[in-house]
Parts: C-alpha cells; structure tokens; sequence
C-alpha cells in the first residue's frame, strides 16, 4: 500500500514524496482513512510508530477549504510538553509547504505578545499545551467556539503530568459537533473514561497491543551497582556501535550531574530537563541533530514523541518510577523501520520498578553480567587501616617476628605489708549549753494620731517658712547680666594721684 491509496491529495502526496517515505505505517494505513471521513478516532500504537503523521496529514486536506477569522482557530492540538508541541509544528511546516495554512504554536517559556499577534491574524491549526491554552483563554484572548477538530496526543502522558482535568474543561468549551482524535501508547482507565465521555462512536485502531515489546529494538538489562553507574555507562558508550545515544535519568540535579561528567570524560554531551529556559532547550536539541553533539542526557521531558533521526542507543541510568515511561524512553530509537539498542542501568534495588516493566512489557528483559566492579568499602584492618587510629611513633615499621616480639615475663610483685589497725579516735567533749538570752522590754505603746484640726495648724507655719525661703532666695536671685562688680565701691579707689 501506498500513500496514494489512502486517499490524499495530489499536493500533500507530493511533500511527503520529497519527504522520503513512500509506504505508510501500520497505524498510518488504518487511521488516515477514517480521519477524512471525519470519523472519530482513537489510535493506540507505540511511540516511533508514525502516530504524529498518522493526524498531521489528514488535517491539510481536511483544512485546505476554508477561511480563517480572528482569535477562532478552526482545529486544535493539545501536546503535553513543549518539545513535543513544535516537533508536531515542524511536521506540519514540512507537509504542508504545498498549502495555505496558517499555524500558531501556544507553548510556555516564550513571549506572549507573539502568540497572541499571530491569533489576531487567523489560524486554520493551534498546536498548543493546555497551561499556555488555559491561561490565554482565561485573559480573553482567544475563542474556542469556531474549533471543528480536536487532537489529543499522549494522552496518558496528559494524565501523568495531570493535564486531565484542564482538558475536560477545555472540551466544554468547544462545539459539541466537532470532530474528536486520541492517540496514545497506553489506554489506562482515566483515559478510557475521557474517550468515552467526549468521543461520539469513535472507531479504535490498535496497531499492536498496548505497551507491548518493539522487536526493532534490542534490549537489555545491566546489572551494576549505585557507586558502579557511571562508569558502566562509561563503559557502554565506548562501544564500536554507539554513534548517537539519549540518556534518561529520573531526576533534573543528576541529568546536569551526569552531563558534566560525561563532557569531562572527553565525551560530547549536552542536557536538557526542565529548569531549562526554553530557547536554551531547543538549542541543544538542535545542536544535538546537527551532529555537534552525539549523547544528549534528558531528563523524562524529551522521553515523549522527540522524533531525532538517527538514535543509535537509549540508555536509562535510573530505572524509571512509572512502567509507562520506560516504553517512551526507548522508543526514541528504532524510528521509521530502523533498529536500534536500549540499555537499562539495573540494581538490587531497582527489583521493584524492573518487575512492573517486564509485566507491561508482556515478557522478561534479558539480563547482561554485572557492571564494572567497584572497590568495597568493607575492607579488613590491615588492608585499611580504621579512619582516626594513631600511628606508631617513628612511622610505619614492618612487623617483627612473633619469637622476638616476645616480652620477657615480669618478676612477680612483692606482697605488700598488712596495714596497721588505726587507734580509735576520741570521743568529742559536749558542747557547752549556751546562756539564755534575756526578755525584751515591752515596746512602748504608740501615741494616739492627733485631730486633723491640729495637723493644719502644724502645716500653717511650714508653709509660712517656705515663703520667708522663696523671699531670700528671690533676694539672692540673678537680675540680669555680670556687667562687673557692683557692690559699694571701696574707699582706695577714691583717691586720686596727682599729675606732675
């Protein structure tokens, strides 16, 4: 079968002929078919099985006819990370360069005023996650009543970032005669649950049973220990085969962790996770397809739909915490029909974790020898001497034999001398009695308070005295500045000398 059979147009057959692919993929074959008979659809496949095409295309026939109008976009697709949302808006740049299409990519991390310039225009397709949706719809910015076709792509990552309940609301929001796609790797009940409230007689397309094996891709279990990891990843990466490789780890600090250290091993690594702004994002992963780079450490925000050409190896430093996360992981390789190798760092304690994957998976994961070995930290005394112990003085001596490092037995001790009975102390002589101290005299009876009549006599000449007191002081008091003496002027001063 050929994409002609399938019914598209004549432009569109000839931008993906340019594109390189002449057959369509099994889930291509079955979906494009009912999408232009505007059926709903839900299509489960794994990841790198051609979903994003399996929609893209069908929507540029489907939007050729048609006309735009300000802040109502005429289809819409939610994406659950940014990475995602613009690889989806490449492949429509790269489909439908043949057609008039006007498109706005709604992600966060980017200016505003852009995005909302680009709806006041008029678009026939929204790529969008559903936080920047969310919070554009909240300001008034953009009208979801014009939307004819809906895209749900990775829904069950939608439900493990919680994205679930903002897209129930934005399904209120839209006609109820709309057109309605949900593509998956995994139906979880959640997601069963939203198909059936949203979707009208949708037509369900399996490609393979969900979260099966994909047999392109040859993977294997190593088992190591936590000190051993990196240098058995050391160890992978320097394989003849290895020419381009992703690296999962689970959590953002050791994907820079493990980035700087892969790059000081003389390795060409970059990272992205998301603390990362998202110019800063896009340009590794650009550096990344250009070749610049050739092992790139993410974190899970690039474990869904990143379609990079050319992955040789994925290898998973941690175990992931979700069994659904390690199908996306490795499906970034072993893309369009190419094979590819996923290599899983194992530990005692990863059992747990291992045993949900391998009962998603449908069968055991094929385990490999242990990592390199790693230098025990139970070591006995001689071989490591216990931390704080002191030295001998003079430094470290070879030890001597046995026969020479024998003491000469000790002269026994003489016994010592019985100690001599003490005399008895003698008795203390009674204390004398002391003399009775003699009876006090009776205090004297207090004398009777006096009438008051007689208190403000008393008071009369006491407050007489303190006027006489002010009269002298007032007497004695400065009258103006010391100009010098002047006090009666003394007799010598009278007299007066004689002139000659």
């Amino acid at each position: 079968m050929s994409f002609a059979d399938l019914g598209l147009s004549d432009e569109l057959l000839r931008a993906v002929e340019e594109s390189g692919y002449t057959e369509p993929t099994p889930i291509q074959a079955q979906a494009i078919p009912p999408v232009l008979m505007m059926k709903d659809l839900i299509g489960i496949a794994q990841t790198g099985t051609g979903k994003t095409a399996s929609f893209v295309l069908p929507m540029i026939d489907i939007l050729a006819h048609g006309r735009t109008r300000a802040r109502m976009p005429r289809s819409l697709i939610l994406e659950p990370t940014r990475e995602l949302a613009a690889q989806v808006a490449e492949n429509f740049e790269k489909y439908g360069k043949y057609h008039k299409l006007n498109m706005a990519l709604l992600i966060g991390g980017v200016n505003m005023s852009d995005q909302i310039a680009a709806l006041e225009k008029g678009v026939d397709v929204l790529i969008a996650t559903p936080g920047r949706l969310m919070d554009l719809f909240g300001r008034g910015k953009i009208m979801l009543n014009g939307c004819s076709l809906l895209v749900i792509d990775e829904a069950d990552r939608m439900l493990d970032m919680g994205f679930i309940p903002d897209i129930e609301e934005i399904c209120t929001k839209l006609p109820a005669q709309r057109q309605t796609l949900l593509f998956s790797a995994t139906m979880p009940a959640p997601i069963k649950k939203l198909a059936d409230k949203f979707l009208t007689n949708p037509k369900q397309i399996e490609v393979s049973r969900p979260a099966s094996k994909n047999l392109a891709i040859e993977q294997r279990l190593v088992e190591t220990s936590s000190r051993g990891k990196r240098e058995t990843l050391r160890e992978l990466l320097r394989a003849d085969d290895m020419t381009t490789a992703i690296i999962f780890s689970n959590r953002k600090t050791m994907v820079r962790e493990l980035a700087k250290s892969l790059e000081q091993s003389g390795f060409k690594a970059g990272q992205i996770h998301g603390d990362m702004e998202q110019s800063e994002r896009l340009r590794e992963l650009d550096r990344f397809k250009a070749g610049e780079i050739n092992i790139l450490v993410a974190s899970d925000v690039a474990a869904r739909g990143l379609d990079i050409k050319g992955v040789s190896h994925v290898f998973n430093f941690d175990v992931p915490w979700h069994a659904d996360d390690y199908v996306h992981r490795i499906g970034r390789t072993g893309r369009g029909g190419a094979t590819g190798k996923a290599f899983t760092l194992v530990t005692p304690e990863d059992a747990e974790a291992v045993e949900a994957i391998e009962k998603l998976t449908g069968g055991a994961i094929e385990r490999v020898g242990k990592g390199a070995p790693v230098e025990s930290s139970d070591e006995p005394a001689e071989a490591a001497p216990r931390r704080g112990a002191r030295k001998p003085r003079g430094g470290s001596r070879e030890e001597k034999p046995r026969a020479e490092a024998v003491e000469p037995a000790r002269e026994p001790r003489p016994a010592r001398e019985p100690r001599q009975d003490r005399e008895p102390r003698p008795d203390r002589e009674p204390r004398a009695e002391r003399e009775a101290r003699p009876a006090r005299e009776p205090r004297p009876p207090r004398e009777a308070p006096a009438p008051r009549d007689s208190q403000r006599d008393d008071r009369q000449p006491r407050r007489d005295a303190d006027r006489d007191g002010r009269r002298r002081r007032d007497e004695f008091a400065d009258d103006g500045p010391d100009d010098g003496w002047n006090g009666p002027l003394p007799s010598f001063l009278e007299v007066s000398l004689g002139t000659r």
